[in-house]
């Protein structure tokens, strides 16, 4: 998979309303999440009590904290596209999130990423990302929902 490179507002322009791409798969193992509840202080045993959530679980194994599958969305989202020619970029927020599908341990997950809009805000560009957290081989996905980033350009290169 390649990715898309974008270096300015106008090259974004180009995939409003399309489908940008689709991440690689990365494994949620144990370790991940049991670093994420360690990290939120999150420590409920459907996460991180594997003998417990084996017996009395609805899963029959832990899952991974819904908050954990946002969090590696940039991380998937940067294997998608690498954004050129810019200051800073800023996570700005997330709209009409939703869990769909609980993602157990040892699931390889991807996201799938399309331009819902783009805004230009006095030079900034204000991206929102129609996102799908997809599972391996699960129709569902574990979420859905809009992503936004503010992307400042260099507007001298």
């Amino acid at each position: 998979m390649s990715k898309v490179i974008i270096s300015s507002h106008q090259e974004f322009e180009q995939y409003v309303g399309k489908e940008i791409g689709v991440s690689d798969y990365l494994k949620i193992t144990q370790d991940r999440i049991d670093k994420f509840a360690e990290a939120t202080l999150d420590h409920q045993w459907i996460h991180t009590d594997p003998e417990r959530a084996k017996r009395d679980g609805a899963f029959g194994a832990t899952i991974a904290h819904g908050y954990l599958n946002i969090a590696i969305s940039p991380y998937l989202w940067e294997q998608i596209a690498e954004i050129r020619n810019i200051d800073m970029m800023v996570n700005y927020g997330v709209e009409n999130l939703r869990f769909v599908n609980p993602v157990i341990v040892n699931s390889e997950v991807r996201l799938r990423a399309s331009l819902q809009s783009l805004i230009n805000l006095r030079g900034v560009s204000k991206v929102h990302l129609k996102v799908e957290l997809e599972i391996k081989g699960q129709k569902k996905p574990a979420f859905v929902g809009v992503l936004l980033f503010l992307y400042y350009f260099n507007n001298n290169k």
